[in-house]
């Protein structure tokens, strides 16, 4: 069974930085790619990284150049640093794999981005 828990949410001022973390309880960690989604309010859950078992990356267009995806697969972890966020980035940010188990959405973390 996956478990997944996500972290390091809050509110920041546009500009600002934050560095989401997943913890991935299961033991196909190191052999699944895996991924960063968001939902924004009243729009739906999409990807906005990804990153493959060999740590080769992608984005959306919208966060190309600001976010960066990396992960640990000694630990079990993932990781989204957010740079030069904007107030178009708040949502409710999950890590899940790819393609998204549906069973194993966790409670997601919240990123707020207001001035």
């Amino acid at each position: 069974q996956v478990i997944l828990a996500e972290s390091g949410g809050g509110l920041v001022q546009p500009g600002g930085s934050l560095t989401l973390s997943c913890a991935y309880s299961g033991y196909m960690f190191g052999g699944t790619a895996m991924g960063w989604y968001r939902q924004a309010p009243g729009k739906q859950r999409g990807l906005v990284a990804g990153i493959t078992t060999g740590g080769y990356a992608n984005y959306v267009d919208s966060v190309k150049g600001r976010f960066t995806i990396s992960r640990d697969n000694a630990k079990n972890m993932m990781y989204l640093q957010m740079n030069g966020l904007k107030p178009e980035d708040t949502a409710v940010y999950y890590c899940n794999e790819i393609p998204p188990g549906d069973e194993y959405w966790g409670q997601g973390t919240q990123v707020a981005v207001s001035s």
